[in-house]
């Protein structure tokens, strides 16, 4: 009876314990692992899959639900901040690639360039990456469900949510119902986060190591460097602009909370749960975030826009082309755009720096072998844009909400 007593008692605290604080924990030890026994890290690994797995699994569900209940229970006269949440998503996304390009300005890179790979094909152009978002839209919502294409999750979602406006009380509260439901079951995968970054870490340290970025460590830092700059400047910034007070303590939280799992979990379509769970926490509007949170999962990409133009730009540099101020805004605007169409497009942000390096006239040989650099240094580049990414979603709608609470206060 003791031993069941106290085998409760260690379930409870691991349920009630700060999750940021196990999840530290389990970093250190997949760390830990990794240096002391490769084969028993790889081995673990299997931790990791199964976690992001789980979330990759339940994140399209829980959008879908979400989404269908926010907008089907919506009150007549209620207001919400996406305009304000997606004007900074937008803001965030084309300040990263004006910071990228300065950036790149002073300390320019250059590529040794080697044999790409012929496996992947990029498209072709901004109107093909519009094209492919376009019929995103408009796929088939059990495929888009099955494919986790967001997009398409989204539009069906938010009109189906409309319809359901129109529908019997009984509707709505099954819709609400079945959200809180899917919520739940969020929160028990959310749980296991100490285990699945255990598992990661130590099989991404004990399979790759370090020791392939060495060669390309100052294009790295630079990438690195201006997200980090877009992390903890520019985005306190456009926060500050908003809720005109101290940024840091929300920016902290967001990227403690939210960057650190999407780091690991390199999918800001798997961090989407994480970004609910933390909305909630911080007390932010239900109608709010539950349509803004998978928003910015397709929109809010500052990572990728510095990606795409720090990778496209060291081409440039490599092949000694000028580039003066009017190319550098217009490489801005096309890195942003695409940026945005990132989530449409497989393969990320690395299959659409062709796009950008079209504009230059670099061949697409040429792009590919850039593209090919990007994979090398992809297991911390990848982690990091994620991570930006997927902590300016909470971080902005946060700050939108806490601004018209601000605004409702002073007018009170």
């Amino acid at each position: 009876m003791r031993t069941e007593n106290s085998g409760r008692g260690l379930v409870q605290r691991l349920l009630q314990g700060s999750l940021v604080t196990q999840i530290l924990i389990g970093l250190v030890a997949g760390i830990a692992l990794a240096w002391f026994s490769k084969s028993n890290a790889l081995a673990v690994g299997l931790l990791g899959e199964l976690f992001v797995s789980a979330l990759k699994a339940v994140a399209p569900l829980l959008v879908l639900v979400l989404v269908i209940s926010s907008i089907a229970n919506h009150q007549q006269g209620q207001k919400t901040n996406i305009r304000p949440i997606v004007m900074l998503y937008l803001l965030s996304t084309f300040f990263a690639a004006v910071v990228a390009v300065v950036a790149s300005h002073m300390l320019p890179q250059t590529l040794t360039l080697k044999t790409a790979s012929t496996e992947i094909v990029p498209p072709s152009g901004i109107l093909e990456v519009l094209h492919g978002l376009l019929m995103s839209m408009v796929a088939n919502p059990i495929e888009a469900l099955m494919k986790a294409n967001y997009i398409g999750i989204l539009v069906w979602a938010i009109g189906l949510g409309f319809a359901f406006r129109h529908s019997s009380e009984s509707t709505r509260t099954f819709l609400n119902d079945a959200s809180d439901a899917v919520t739940r079951l969020v929160r028990i995968v959310i749980r296991f986060a100490p285990i699945g970054i255990f598992g990661l870490v130590g099989s991404i340290l004990a399979s790759t190591g370090f020791d392939a970025l060495w060669e390309y460590a100052s294009l790295l830092m630079l990438l690195l460097g201006c997200m980090l700059l877009m992390a903890l400047v520019f985005n306190p910034l456009l926060v500050w602009w908003q809720i005109r007070r101290n940024p840091y303590p929300l920016v902290f939280t967001c990227l403690r909370e939210s960057g650190v799992t999407a780091f690991f979990t390199r999918s800001s379509a798997a961090n989407i749960p994480v970004n609910m769970a933390l909305a909630k926490k911080l007390g932010l509007d239900e109608d709010t975030y539950s349509v803004s949170i998978p928003i910015g999962a397709n929109i809010s990409m500052a990572g990728a826009s510095i990606t795409i133009t720090v990778l496209t730009l060291a081409a440039v540099h490599t092949l000694g082309i000028h580039v003066d101020v009017g190319t550098a805004i217009l490489l801005s605007l096309v890195a942003s755009v695409c940026a945005c169409g990132a989530s449409g497009v497989a393969g990320g942000s690395l299959l659409l720096i062709p796009v950008a390096c079209n504009m230059f006239g670099i061949p697409n040989e040429v792009a590919m072998q850039v593209v090919a650099v990007g994979f090398i240094i992809g297991v911390l580049q990848d982690s990091a844009e994620t991570a930006l990414n997927s902590s300016a979603d909470i971080l902005f709608t946060a700050a939108a909400c806490m601004a018209e609470d601000r605004r409702v206060e002073q007018n009170a």
